[in-house]
């Protein structure tokens, strides 16, 4: 097939081209980064040929070019109607460096796969809906829906600065469908369709400050071990129902985060700071989630007649896409076309972009892509066939099938 043809003669120029993605930082100011400029300004020099293109770029102080980029391009169809590819700018910081067996933002290729930070999430997937949309362009072939592509900042931060700010824009329209290829696995087998909501909270756990030898109050630490600990069982009690569609097939509440609190070993603290990421099943409401914690934090702090505060740091939720979805049938029926299985559903605990279209009305979205799930990890790593396959089902996703 001459499209698919023209996707394999790019394999070479989208490796490099991934290469010099991963050693351009491009990470948020909440994460010490100086944001993702750069690397919009890379991809740009490689969108010649497309019909449209289009840049919203937000203000943001914080990083040295002032803006936080996003890029909208398009190659056109014989319809208007145009379904989305979304990809994010951004990358997660390295973490440790000890544990990389090569630098981070230095692109190694080795054993058939690139590795470097951002190689897998999301670099992978900017290049093969990239070089898709160059395939159709270099072989002259018209497909029946417009291809667009969607580059977008400040994914791993929130989304403030990136999609959020692009459904404001009113440049989707409801009939167009979306894919988001930033959550996949290993064989291509699996579509997203659904996500849990996000519960994120911050726990002010207050008590009085005194020396380690003379206790004479209540220890702000050891009240909020007690009061996490009551809570995470009691949770994982009330909330145990299970939904086979998502991975994990039920609600998670984990203790995560956990601020300073005093500077030496001797001192009792009197403010304990912590945090817990929720990831609810949609068979939840997350109020009901909310009212259930707030009745045990107001039994803690009665019995210690203490204050315990909570804060709400995130809360979002987004109806799934139904099965019997359109772009579920085409990105299927692709996908079957090319590797010969029929993928399932499935839906997962993180947060991608899918989720802003869904809440926002665009039921038409799916996420999908093939990856080995090592995002935010040390030797993090893109598979180089994953990302020319992966093109192909793009390139061939705007025409009928058999086209």
């Amino acid at each position: 097939m001459k499209l698919l043809d023209a996707v394999e003669e790019f394999r070479d120029e989208m490796v490099k081209t991934l290469c010099d993605l991963i050693e351009i930082k491009a990470i948020a100011p909440e994460f010490g980064g100086d944001g993702e400029f750069k690397k919009a300004e890379y991809l740009m020099k490689h969108l010649e040929g497309f019909d449209v293109v289009e840049r919203y770029d937000v203000r943001d102080d914080r990083v040295s070019d002032g803006l936080r980029p996003n890029i909208v391009a398009k190659v056109k169809g014989v319809l208007e109607k145009t379904i989305w590819i979304v990809t994010h700018l951004d990358v997660v910081p390295e973490g440790d460096e000890k544990l990389w067996e090569t630098p981070p933002f230095k692109a190694v290729v080795r054993n058939g796969k690139i590795f470097g930070r951002g190689a897998e999430d999301n670099g992978q997937s900017i290049v093969s809906s990239l070089y898709a949309a160059k395939a159709i362009v270099e072989s002259g072939l018209t497909p029946k829906y417009t291809l667009g592509l969607v580059y977008v900042s400040d994914e791993e931060a929130g989304s403030n600065y990136g999609i959020k700010h692009l459904l404001k824009q009113k440049i989707f329209n409801k009939e167009d469908m979306f894919v988001i290829p930033d959550i996949g696995t290993p064989k291509g087998d699996g579509i997203e369709i659904a996500e849990k909501s996000i519960l994120w909270l911050k726990f002010i756990v207050h008590g009085k400050q005194s020396h380690a030898s003379m206790p004479s109050g209540l220890n702000a630490s050891r009240r909020a071990m007690e009061f996490i600990l009551d809570l995470d069982k009691k949770l994982h009690l009330k909330f145990n129902a299970r939904n086979e569609l998502f991975v994990p097939p039920y609600s998670t509440f984990e203790p995560t985060k956990r601020e300073k609190n005093v500077d030496n070993i001797n001192t009792i603290p009197g403010l304990d700071v912590s945090y817990m990421d929720c990831r609810i099943i949609p068979d939840y409401d997350v109020e009901d989630v909310l009212d259930y914690i707030e009745d045990i934090r107001s039994f803690h702090q009665m019995r210690d007649n203490s204050k315990i505060e909570i804060e709400v740091v995130q809360k979002f939720s987004s109806p799934p896409t139904p099965e019997s979805a359109t772009i579920i049938e085409k990105l299927s029926g692709a996908i079957e076309e090319l590797r010969g299985f029929k993928p399932g559903v499935f839906g997962i605990g993180g947060n991608t972009c899918a989720s802003f279209f869904r809440k926002s009305g665009f039921i038409e979205t799916a996420a999908w892509c093939t990856a080995d799930g090592v995002a935010h990890q040390a030797n993090e790593y893109c598979v180089i066939n994953n990302m020319v396959e992966d093109a192909k089902v793009f390139a061939i996703l705007p025409f009928e099938p058999g086209y």
